[in-house]
């Protein structure tokens, strides 16, 4: 089984491009984490998307996979998660959209892990 986690990160106007910076490569550092299948888990931003206002202002976008809901569910209760979320994301978000859903059986192959 694979749960597929992604989330979308718009920042207030007032946060600094180094702020951003530093909340990307501290989130990236989350694929270390045993409850992220394989590692697998990728940042990316700024947006490519043309025109840019189809972003809607999200900059950020992380994607992760994760064994099982609860792999899903420890990864959002670690302490490393909390910390780079309570550190740079929460007190400076503007706007944060979640979304979660498992991978239907017949599409394992796209992602190419081991079975």
């Amino acid at each position: 089984m694979t749960i597929v986690h992604m989330v979308m990160f718009k920042f207030r106007s007032d946060v600094t491009a180094a702020h951003k910076e530093t909340f990307a490569r501290e989130l990236k550092k989350l694929k270390n984490l045993d409850c992220v299948k394989e590692h697998r888990l990728v940042v990316g931003g700024p947006s490519m998307t043309d025109p840019i206002e189809r972003s809607k202002g999200f900059e950020f976008a992380l994607l992760s996979f994760h064994e099982s809901l609860a792999d899903l569910e420890k990864y959002q209760a670690s302490k490393e998660h909390h910390w780079v979320t309570s550190t740079y994301m929460f007190p400076y978000k503007e706007d944060l959209v979640r979304f979660d859903f498992e991978v239907p059986p017949e599409d394992e192959y796209m992602f190419l892990f081991s079975q």
